[in-house]
């Protein structure tokens, strides 16, 4: 079964869970997921059945859109509540300041992902090292934060959403505005509300002609050509300058990039739905 939808993880189990119990509902074998959460986490999660995984780095996924609750004066290490280790009694935030804060981290942000994240490291996972004790040199990285917005605010809890760009981590977006605030602060709960223009919709299959990220070209040949896999040249498309593209094949899709050195199929005859 070849099947592309969104799927909603609860708080409580991990994304490989949660797989695993629509692999046996759907009574199917072969499927992945796009965008970890975390165990604690809870929202929206791309699933693919059979061979539509292969789409997962066209699908329009950014900007995501989170909504978090920053517990202040809680310190823990993963910077959620699954290792709280102590709670500090902190005095309340004035409004304003707070908004300031939230206000000061929108743009271009470059900081250093957690400790307890899935970047790679010589071929293992950061949280591997920090289970083990190990300290570890973490690259710093730059993410886009388009919007930052306060929901609530009742001491110590601080609740607010952030529209930001792929590889986002909203753990140390809470951190950072703790540490404006002069304490600590670890996320008592997030939810991921879209992977760019994918909701939850009760599992509803996707679109995926209106799903991709990618322009759409016209092939002016003969449909058979590309159909059959066979040779193509830069000439006989709509759009003929350099790029990756997608083309409608009527049930099927194909997806193809124009280089240089010719036309090259990366994705051919992928079922439409």
């Amino acid at each position: 079964m070849n099947r592309l939808f969104v799927a909603y993880k609860p708080s409580g189990i991990s994304s490989n869970q949660l797989l695993g119990q629509l692999k046996r509902r759907y009574k199917v074998k072969k499927a992945g997921y796009s965008g970890t959460l975390d165990p604690f986490a809870k929202g929206v999660l791309i699933i693919a059945f059979g061979n539509h995984g292969r789409l997962f780095r066209f699908l329009n996924k950014t900007p995501k859109r989170y909504r978090a609750t920053l517990w202040l004066g809680a310190y823990s290490p993963t910077l959620d509540i699954e290792k709280i280790e102590t709670i500090e009694e902190t005095q309340p935030a004035a409004l304003e300041q707070l908004q300031s804060i939230l206000h000061s981290l929108q743009g271009e942000l470059t900081y250093l992902p957690p400790k307890y994240s899935a970047k790679r490291i010589e071929g293992r996972r950061a949280y591997e090292f920090a289970r083990e004790g190990k300290e570890v040199d973490l690259r710093e990285i730059t993410s886009s934060i388009y919007d930052l917005t306060l929901i609530h605010y009742c001491h110590p809890f601080v609740t607010f959403e952030a529209t930001v760009s792929e590889g986002t981590y909203i753990r140390s977006l809470g951190e950072m505005i703790a540490a404006g605030l002069g304490v600590s602060g670890a996320l008592s709960a997030l939810e991921r509300l879209n992977e760019g223009q994918f909701v939850y919709e009760n599992e509803r299959e996707l679109d995926i002609k209106n799903s991709l990220s990618l322009p759409k070209n016209r092939y002016n040949g003969t449909i058979q050509t590309i159909l059959l896999g066979q040779p193509l040249v830069r000439e006989d498309f709509d759009l003929q300058e350099d790029g990756t593209y997608w083309i409608d094949n009527g049930d099927t899709i194909s997806i193809l990039e124009i280089a240089p050195e010719g036309v090259r199929y990366i994705l051919n005859k992928v079922e439409a739905c």
